[in-house]
């Protein structure tokens, strides 16, 4: 499996730290969209979604392929993957620290 580098990772946390961006992943998981359609679902201008859509793309959580006047987005579905690997190590780190504290709290007894 290809690593993330930290840059790609700091990509990744940036585009998901904003709630506009996750909620397009969701809608473009779903369904491929045009950046039109997108923009219909938010109370902001094309431009402000356009450029929620290009920090995904620089995170390459989507990408854009123009289907005539249309920029239709679509799910990076192997990155995200990747992203929940990634998540998923972290968690099993947590859970692993966890197990631990309680480990020795365990030994200590009251």
């Amino acid at each position: 499996m290809h690593e993330l580098s930290d840059s790609e990772v700091d990509a990744i946390f940036h585009a998901l730290a904003d709630r506009t961006r996750r909620d397009i992943v969701a809608r473009v998981i779903e369904r491929e969209q045009s950046v039109s359609a997108l923009a219909e679902r938010y109370v902001m201008s094309f431009a402000a979604v356009q450029k929620h859509v290009a920090v995904l793309q620089k995170a390459a959580l989507v990408r854009k392929e123009r289907d005539g006047r249309q920029q239709i987005v679509h799910a990076e579905v192997e990155r995200l993957r990747r992203a929940q690997q990634l998540l998923d190590r972290y968690e099993q780190l947590w859970r692993h620290r966890v197990d631990r504290i309680a480990s020795i709290l365990d030994e200590e007894g009251p």
